[in-house]
């Protein structure tokens, strides 16, 4: 059961990855155009400026989830270098289970209402003449903090897996 749960993490990181790379890609083709317009030919669409900021907010929400995964999340450690290990990840494991999960739950729970009323109305662009199709990116964020769940209990598995492997030198 833990190494299908740990297999599916590892296939919605990849996934988060594959999402992250495409609204980066998009993001920069976006505003290499919209400047390419505005400068080189005096024109600009509302529409362009919508599609780039969608990307934008896309990239930087599936971000958090993809560098949890990668352990490259940012942490401030004032302390860490006087600490043992063990007492580090141990540490590591409560802030996982009494702040990570409950914060993302809230968020997920807070968002839903907003959500669905996006939804229901297909809600636009506030800008005039805007793009459509912004209940479709404001799903990111729970979709995000699905995800920030998912590889919180992942990264809690592979610990609790790594630490009964007394021949792995991570444990």
């Amino acid at each position: 059961m833990v190494c299908v749960f740990l297999k599916l993490a590892a296939l919605l990181d990849r996934l988060a990855r594959a999402v992250c790379m495409g609204a980066a890609l998009l993001l920069t083709a976006s505003v290499l155009i919209i400047v390419t317009l505005r400068y080189g030919f005096g024109m600009g669409f509302i529409q362009l400026q919508d599609f780039a900021a969608y990307a934008f907010a896309v990239l930087m929400v599936f971000c958090v989830p993809v560098a949890m995964a990668q352990n490259a999340h940012v942490r401030v450690e004032v302390l860490s270098e006087r600490l043992p290990p063990l007492y580090l990840r141990c540490v590591d494991g409560l802030a996982l289970l009494l702040f990570l999960l409950p914060v993302f739950g809230l968020i997920i729970w807070a968002w839903w209402p907003d959500l669905r009323y996006a939804w229901q109305i297909g809600e636009r662009s506030v800008e005039t003449g805007g793009l459509g199709g912004l209940y479709l990116v404001k799903t990111a964020l729970p979709l995000a903090a699905g995800l920030m769940m998912v590889q919180g209990i992942a990264v809690l598995l592979l610990r609790a897996k790594r630490s009964q492997d007394p021949a792995d030198p991570r444990s």
